[in-house]
């Protein structure tokens, strides 16, 4: 069974989970009349431009869904009970447990897996493609758009002011006086919101949150790179290029770009696939292949031009990196 839109996809789960749907005039609530103990799920919908759903229900039984859709959508929202599992193609994350999250879909395929007895409650709004291209980019044209997102991440964030907005929505439907302009206008100010996090903020929190992959430290110790780890270790590598013939310790270093010594040292081994001292060596090799070629300086003057102490360790790390000394290494490209 395999779902080809979001709709379709939210229809199939509910009908997994025995829900039946009852059209309330402003919203429509599903569930099983006959198991009332099973919860429900209600839904506030401008068709095709966004919905609100809450759900406070328990799985009947095993089942799974695989999903192949080509819609692109924003989705954001809290669990606050129940782990989601499920198995994104092209993505190693293989469950969401209880928190906030963000997330842009764009092409999503996989499979999502659901346990009998297993207990889920949260709410999330959802906002597709069509109203921005429809309503807030005609209207408000320097606002964000979907290109201003990795798609098919989730981010384990949202502003709290959102979070609120969320709790606010709820605490309306839960007294019946949730209308759909209310709704719509705090929908709205969502986006305002994430757009003055993204543009406002010096290191917005979504840029922060993006997972960069895991590297490893010691025997068995992973953990995760941040977008301000990368971009720690790219400000690491641009200094490292431009000193790397007097090139800052790795103790410096750390305290320049804002990284601790451990996670400096493995993220850029990671990154770029080697160590900082082997990264600075190949440049200064560089530099002297150059120079040799190019000038009649003598070894020792080069070899302190790139910052060696001692002509004869310039020599011998030459000889290790090229089989040759640097005398020889001149004669040949001469």
């Amino acid at each position: 069974m395999i779902s080809n839109s979001t709709k379709e996809f939210q229809n199939k789960v509910l009908s997994k989970m025995t829900f039946t749907p009852f059209f309330m005039g402003t919203h429509t609530i599903y569930k099983n009349e006959n198991k009332p103990e099973l919860g429900y799920f209600i839904k506030y919908s401008r068709e095709d431009y966004y919905d609100f759903g809450i759900g406070n229900y328990t799985i009947s039984s095993n089942f799974s869904l695989s999903f192949d859709h080509t819609e692109e959508l924003m989705r954001f929202g809290t669990v606050y009970t129940g782990e989601t599992k499920f198995k994104i193609d092209n993505n190693n994350v293989s469950s969401f447990s209880p928190s906030s999250f963000f997330t842009v879909e764009k092409k999503l395929k996989g499979t999502q897996y659901w346990e009998k007895g297993k207990h889920l409650h949260g709410s999330e709004i959802t906002i597709y493609k069509k109203y921005f291209d429809e309503v807030i980019k005609p209207n408000f044209p320097n606002t964000i758009d979907f290109d201003s997102f990795i798609t098919n991440y989730t981010y384990s964030y949202l502003p709290l002011e959102i979070a609120f907005i969320i709790q606010q929505l709820r605490s309306l439907s839960e007294s019946r006086s949730l209308t759909p302009i209310y709704l719509e206008s705090k929908i709205l100010e969502c986006i305002a919101i994430i757009y003055n996090e993204l543009y406002f903020s010096q290191e917005n929190a979504f840029t922060n949150q993006l997972n960069y992959g895991k590297i490893k430290i010691g025997k068995d110790r992973y953990i995760t790179l941040t977008a301000s780890d990368a971009n720690s270790l790219k400000k690491a590598y641009d200094i490292l290029t431009k000193e790397a013939c007097n090139p800052p310790t790795i103790k410096s270093l750390s305290k320049m770009v804002f990284l601790n010594e451990q996670k400096l040292k493995a993220g850029f081994l990671s990154k770029y696939h080697m160590t900082i001292s082997e990264y600075t060596d190949s440049i200064r090799m560089s530099i002297a292949e150059n120079l040799l070629s190019t000038t009649e300086l003598s070894v020792d003057e080069i070899s302190k031009i790139i910052g060696y102490n001692y002509s004869s360790n310039f020599v011998k790390r030459f000889k290790d990196v090229h089989k040759k000394t640097p005398l020889v290494f001149r004669k040949i490209k001469k």
